[in-house]
């Protein structure tokens, strides 16, 4: 990860998907969806995660 790139909070990665914020919960729950980490209580994704994710779903 670029020391330039910010870290994309649960709204960043709900709004790129297209899917409610309560799916990404509900993936995080089943460990099925993106991997995310918790940054002192912050829920947070590395957008190469999230990328990473989607092209794996195809």
């Amino acid at each position: 990860m670029n020391a330039l790139d910010r870290l994309w909070t649960v709204e960043d990665v709900s709004a790129f998907l297209g899917v409610p914020i309560a799916t990404l919960y509900q993936w995080r729950h089943h460990r099925t969806g993106p991997r995310g980490r918790k940054i002192g209580r912050h829920l947070r994704y590395v957008p190469q995660d999230v990328m990473s994710w989607v092209q794996d779903q195809e």
